[in-house]
Order: C-alpha cells, then sequence, then structure tokens
C-alpha cells in the first residue's frame, strides 16, 4: 500500500470515529508533517491531501482518491476500522486513540503510527 494512501486512511479512520476535523497527521514512519485535512459527517467523508493536491472522500463504505484514482472500502463498527485498498489488494485495519492512529497494513505485515492534529 502506497504512504500516502495509509495516511488518507489514518485521517479518514480518525475522522469517522472521533467526529471530529483533521487539520494534519505526522507520520511517524516518515518522520514528517502532512499537509491533510478531512471531515466527516454521519456516513460522508470530504478530504484534501496538500502534499498531492488531491481530494478524497465519498459515502460509506466506498472511498476514493482523486489523485490515484484509487477506491477504497472502509467499514467502521463499534469505533473499530477495517477495509480493502483497490489499488494495491492490500487489506488493512486501523486503531483510533486519543490524538493518534495505527494503521495496519497487512501485505507490508507492519503497523504505521499517525499523530493527528485537530480543527
Amino acid at each position: 500500500m502506497q504512504p500516502h494512501i495509509r495516511a488518507v486512511i489514518a485521517a479518514a479512520a480518525y475522522a469517522f470515529v472521533t467526529g471530529e476535523k483533521v487539520a494534519g497527521l505526522y507520520d511517524h514512519t516518515a518522520s514528517r508533517h502532512l499537509r491533510i485535512a478531512a471531515e466527516a459527517r454521519a456516513e460522508r467523508l470530504q478530504g484534501y491531501d496538500g502534499e498531492r493536491h488531491a481530494k478524497f472522500g465519498g459515502t460509506l463504505p466506498e472511498l476514493s482518491d482523486a489523485g490515484e484514482r484509487a477506491s477504497i472500502h472502509l467499514e467502521v463498527r463499534d469505533g473499530e476500522v477495517r477495509g480493502y485498498d483497490r489499488s494495491s489488494s492490500g487489506h488493512f485495519s486501523a486503531k483510533v486513540t486519543e490524538r493518534s492512529v495505527q494503521v495496519y497494513d497487512h501485505a507490508a505485515s507492519a503497523w504505521f503510527a499517525f499523530q493527528v492534529q485537530v480543527a
């Protein structure tokens, strides 16, 4: 899975689970701040990746990334997030905690941590 798709998943997961607006992410793996924003209202997500100048969003369970022309199947149940990235044919899951998200990329067999800045 591409690193920017993991960031989109992290932003979406945080916005859906907490209901808060994401104003930025810190990618611990890349050791850098990402200009990414997301807002969820009910089942709908709007987001923007400033690094790639690309919009992302949609209505659960289907999200799309305009920059990659990628489709992401994302499900949120009882605060748990899981899904499938069609561009990489890879499954993922995400854990949302206070101001952070951990994304598990099943294809890479690894966790990726993001710190969240809220609006």
